[in-house]
């Protein structure tokens, strides 16, 4: 009776010590994103110390290893010092920067396999890609970019044991992203799996900030013609979600897509903290993070006895975007749906800051030219020449203002 009694307790102490989703995405974050890991560079100790502890906790979810060695996939990359050639991926030599992927699997003896990816490399201590403006030795921790789309890859893995059988799972946490998707396109042309049996794929990049507005975008709707049928037979509850058919972006989820791979990639929109030393654990939004879990995870059920997807080419945005050689220095809302260009970020000292404008305003024209969405800001944007000057058209509120911009 004692030693029954026993065990209960024990048993019931360990329910009881088991941490909530919301908790674990936190202690997640946290470590990921915390000065000791030095902002995770690709070819850095703190990446690597990251690689350790995604491994460890691929482990703990069960996963078998399906990297080259154990669950890691060692890459090297050539940077290139002629800003008209790219890194060569895949070689070696004296100035090759060295970096890993973390791939793990449930195999549910499926045909197909799903693969879910984040990356979860960053900026380190800033230099190339940083829009920081102060002291250059600031430690980039990317609490959002992206240690919350790897929190959430591990969150999404906890849900799937066991469940969804209908296809297998291979979860890759990728490094080098943010020097180009360095690891992303390194394992589509290096798979540890057979790529024909990959049915889509899911990228989370920057899935952290979910706005008061709950706007969640989802790039690559037109990658299948599944896509849209399968969010037709789900409640996306208060989530207000805002679509992109292109299959293409500056995430790893392109990497997949230029292998005729169906994909899908999640994000919560851009923010002041974007690639500066302030993107840190304490600003996300950890209970937004499960929503947006909750919806992929439901977007997965949906898809789960369907077979394979069909896959569909879609049009490459960046190839038909106007190109511009100015800028008001704003980091645009890309999850705003409405007439103009809402700014969601100011940087200081440039056009848009001297002229007076602020975070919320919407452009609505510049010059003679309307400003009817993110294109026509471009194409705007393409008019005008450095030293030019114009007057932009903003809504702030309810007003409309003039205001005098100088290139």
């Amino acid at each position: 009776m004692m030693r029954t009694l026993f065990i209960l307790l024990i048993a019931i102490n360990i329910i009881s010590c088991k941490q909530s989703p919301e908790d674990q995405l936190v202690e997640d974050i946290y470590f990921l994103a915390s000065d000791n890991l030095e902002g995770r560079e690709i070819g850095s100790a703190g990446e690597e110390e990251a690689a350790e502890y995604l491994a460890e906790r691929f482990e703990q979810l069960g996963m078998l290893p399906r990297g080259t060695e154990g669950y890691f996939q060692e890459f090297s990359v050539k940077p290139s010092n002629n800003p008209h050639e790219e890194a060569r991926i895949g070689e070696s030599g004296d100035s090759a920067i060295i970096g890993r992927n973390v791939i793990g699997f449930f195999d549910n003896r499926s045909e197909n396999t799903v693969i879910i990816g984040a990356h979860f490399d960053h900026l380190g201590y800033g230099d190339v890609g940083s829009l920081y403006r102060g002291d250059s030795a600031a430690i980039h921790n990317g609490a959002d970019d992206n240690a919350s789309g790897t929190a959430a890859l591990l969150r999404i893995a906890e849900e799937l044991k066991k469940k969804n059988t209908g296809n297998n799972y291979l979860f890759i946490a990728f490094s080098g992203e943010e020097k180009g998707l360095w690891g992303s396109n390194y394992f589509s042309k290096n798979p540890t799996i057979d790529l024909e049996s990959v049915n889509y794929m899911i990228n989370m990049d920057m899935v952290g900030r979910l706005n008061e507005e709950n706007t969640l975008a989802i790039n690559g709707t037109g990658t299948s013609p599944l896509w849209e049928e399968a969010f037709a037979g789900i409640n996306a509850d208060s989530l207000n979600l805002v679509k992109k058919e292109s299959g293409v972006g500056p995430s790893d989820h392109t990497s997949f897509y230029l292998r005729d791979i169906p994909v899908l990639h999640f994000f919560t929109g851009q923010h002041e903290d974007y690639h500066k030393p302030t993107d840190d654990a304490d600003k996300i939004n950890y209970t937004g993070i499960l929503a947006v879990t909750d919806y992929i995870l439901a977007v997965i059920q949906e898809l789960d006895d369907d077979g394979k997807l069909a896959f569909t080419k879609t049009r490459d945005e960046s190839e038909v975007a106007p190109r511009f050689t100015v800028t008001l220095g704003v980091v645009p809302d890309y999850l705003y749906g409405d007439a103009g260009m809402r700014i969601d970020g100011v940087t200081e000292g440039k056009p848009a800051s001297n002229a007076g404008m602020i975070t919320g305003d919407i452009v609505l024209k510049m010059g003679d030219i309307e400003v009817k969405d993110m294109m026509g800001y471009m194409e705007a944007l393409s008019a005008f020449q450095k030293g030019d000057k114009t007057i932009v058209r903003i809504r702030r509120g309810e007003e409309e203002l003039d205001l005098e911009v100088e290139f």
